[in-house]
């Protein structure tokens, strides 16, 4: 627990606020309450294999466990502590490396919906307008939850049928918090199909006293997710992620060539 505050010190500012916060908060929950009044050059590969044995063995108040890309996220950001050490503060090894890895890094299968099964879903969208345009543009854009949530009037061009992606929502600390995009790439230009355009221009105008850098869809995350669900089981569609909307519109792309 003494060298964290060190770790802290040297990595904050390395990653955007959201990623951070999770990676303290294992630091804070998983690591130091198992490790921290043990010496670093004194934990070996045997007491990570204990610590990722407890970590498999953990079950909550229901019965369940930590899903296998949750306990690999786990033990990743314990290497990367004694990482840290070794390159930087003279620790001669690290035991998470030589115990070898727990989990996996994703969950089974890409979920998408095929087109049909998209149409299907946003006709039982249709009885809550904002619903059904937020929707719209995760489907036929392709864009994050994220970037979704941070769309301004003021990022649309209807003459060029575009929409400018350069920003991103988070809510953290219980407050709202505009970031860059996830990565350099995701700064964008997307041209929209023209009836897309034409139902943005639409819903722009049902928003009485917009002004052009407000955002336009003020809602949260959870609400797109109680929505998903609440569309999925109207439609008789498999439930899929907000996320596997992404993968959903490459499908689209292909079928189009």
């Amino acid at each position: 627990e003494d060298f964290v505050p060190l770790y802290i010190t040297d990595m904050k500012n390395r990653f955007k606020e959201s990623t951070w916060l999770t990676k303290e908060h294992i630091i804070r929950t998983k690591l130091v309450p198992y490790f921290g009044k043990r010496k670093m050059c004194d934990i070996c590969s045997k007491d990570v294999m204990a610590w990722q044995n407890e970590m498999m063995g953990h079950r909550s108040e229901t019965g369940k466990a930590y899903s296998p890309v949750y306990l690999k996220t786990l033990h990743n950001q314990l290497s990367a502590v004694f990482n840290h050490a070794v390159r930087h503060y003279g620790l001669k090894a690290n035991p998470a490396a030589q115990a070898g890895n727990m989990g996996k890094a994703k969950n089974g299968e890409m979920q998408f919906w095929t087109k049909t099964e998209y149409l299907q879903f946003i006709e039982a969208m249709m009885d809550k307008p904002r619903s059904f345009y937020a929707f719209e543009m995760l489907y036929w854009c392709g864009i994050r939850e994220g970037e979704l949530l941070a769309l301004t009037a003021a990022d649309f061009d209807f003459e060029k049928e575009t929409v400018r992606i350069n920003k991103s929502y988070q809510r953290l600390h219980g407050e709202d918090v505009i970031t860059t995009p996830k990565t350099k790439k995701s700064n964008r230009i997307i041209k929209m199909p023209k009836f897309l355009c034409e139902e943005m221009q639409e819903y722009l105008q049902m928003l009485y006293g917009l002004k052009k850098k407000d955002r336009i869809f003020t809602v949260t995350k959870s609400y797109l997710h109680h929505e998903m669900d609440r569309g999925a089981k109207a439609a008789g569609v498999k439930r899929i992620r907000i996320h596997d909307l992404r993968h959903s519109h490459i499908s689209l792309l292909i079928d189009m060539g």
